[in-house]
């Protein structure tokens, strides 16, 4: 994957001097350096979903810590397969490749499969912590990974998270984070951006390069500590961020079927903890196909 250029037939991306391109060379220079997790990293103008790309690359031998981000995104993907796009250089769209199967630098025992299911959230963690020094904006997470920001004296979607395991040993997680859309430009009334959410600033350089600061600072604690959420206070920093703990929620199952009641917890497997007329249960991530506040029709 080349780096960032403009390809024949598309418009020069200086054309709009708010939303200029990101510098490639100055962002290598800050995130590749020695004792970083990140090995290598990649601006394309362009590409379908950087997901897709990287765990296409990742199955080839690409080593852990490939950062893969995109100018835009033509077929971005949620969970569940959701679709969604944004305008050229309105936010930040990346993926990372880890390999938590493996050695990893220094050693690192190889961290347990069955705790690769709290990446996604610890990506969660990473990003609202980051944006919200970079940025200086409140930020909070939706369980289990959607970025929320305080807009109007709402809270509304600013981004999310998608974690994909590749081959034995890897998983992809792509970000998606909206940086300066207007709010004509946002995909639906309920979404947001760091700029309608008052940012200090919205230069995507920095943002991006503490974003990925705090992403391999919090991955390489979780290896040290083999996964554990306890041990790596991953799972203390989540609940604490964690907007949806303490409401009334309405988790749509699979088959139609649905459990309301209030969350009260996240477990050691990073599953949500609903106490209802039943007592407590937990449901995980791909197990809810929405999750809705209880009252919400």
């Amino acid at each position: 994957m080349t780096s960032f250029g403009t390809p024949s037939g598309t418009s020069n991306p200086w054309s709009d001097l708010n939303r200029p391109p990101l510098n490639a060379a100055a962002l290598r220079r800050a995130i590749v350096v020695p004792g970083a997790v990140w090995s290598s990293l990649d601006v394309v103008a362009a590409t379908g979903s950087t997901n897709s790309d990287l765990a296409a690359k990742a199955t080839s031998g690409t080593p852990e810590g490939a950062v893969l981000v995109a100018e835009e995104q033509t077929s971005g993907r949620g969970r569940l397969d959701r679709r969604w796009s944004a305008p050229p250089r309105s936010g930040l769209f990346f993926s990372v490749l880890l390999r938590p199967g493996g050695t990893g630098a220094g050693g690192l025992t190889p961290v347990p499969a069955h705790r690769w299911g709290w990446l996604p959230l610890l990506a969660g963690v990473a990003v609202a912590t980051a944006l919200s020094s970079a940025a200086g904006v409140d930020t909070a997470l939706k369980w289990p990974n959607d970025l929320l920001l305080v807009t109007d004296g709402e809270e509304r979607k600013a981004g999310g998270i998608l974690a994909e395991r590749v081959g034995g040993d890897g998983v992809v997680i792509g970000v998606g984070v909206n940086v300066s859309l207007t709010a004509d430009e946002l995909p639906v009334a309920t979404a947001t951006s760091l700029a309608l959410a008052g940012a200090h600033g919205t230069d995507r350089d920095p943002l991006l390069r503490a974003v990925l600061r705090s992403l391999g600072d919090w991955y390489g604690r979780w290896r040290e500590a083999e996964g554990d959420p306890d041990r790596s206070r991953l799972l203390h920093a989540y609940a604490a961020g964690c907007a949806t703990l303490g409401r009334q929620v309405r988790a749509e199952l699979p088959g139609g079927r649905d459990l309301s009641g209030t969350a009260v917890a996240v477990d050691g497997d990073g599953r949500l903890v609903i106490a209802g007329p039943k007592g407590e249960q937990a449901v995980g991530a791909g197990d809810v196909v929405h999750l809705r506040p209880a009252a919400e029709e």
